[in-house]
């Protein structure tokens, strides 16, 4: 689909993540196209299965490795989670890779995600930090 304003549309509109007004007129401003998905990919990532009462599987489940060790076996099973749930919740995207390593802080977990919209191929990428501690 080469028409940008298809893929605009594909993508989607809504409100933003958090949804706070804007600072200009006081209302509650949308986003949309690849920013919507962006968001859309932090709020996975963010939220826990049972947490939302009407979709009680929809999330990510990442807050069950706070307190593991930040070592392979923990950043393999966090990937593992990661790719599930984005493969489940955001048919918009294909992921292409997904890689948690350890950051310059031992108590972080870096989580890099390399995904193409599935749309129109254009490509993004999206740094997580995640606190292990």
């Amino acid at each position: 689909m080469s028409n940008p304003s298809m893929v605009k549309a594909f993508l989607g509109k809504g409100w933003p993540f958090p949804i706070q007004p804007s600072i200009s007129n006081n209302e509650i401003d949308y986003v949309e196209g690849a920013e919507k998905v962006r968001q859309s990919i932090w709020m996975i990532l963010q939220t826990e299965p049972s947490e939302r009462i009407m979709r009680p599987d929809f999330g990510c489940g990442l807050r069950r490795y706070l307190m593991q060790p930040n070592n392979s076996s923990t950043w393999a099973g966090m990937q593992r989670d990661i790719e599930m749930a984005l493969s489940r919740w955001e048919p918009r995207i294909k992921i292409e890779e997904v890689k948690v390593q350890g950051g310059d802080d031992p108590a972080v977990a870096m989580i890099s995600i390399r995904y193409s919209h599935v749309q129109d191929g254009s490509r993004e990428n999206i740094v997580f930090p995640f606190y292990l501690e």
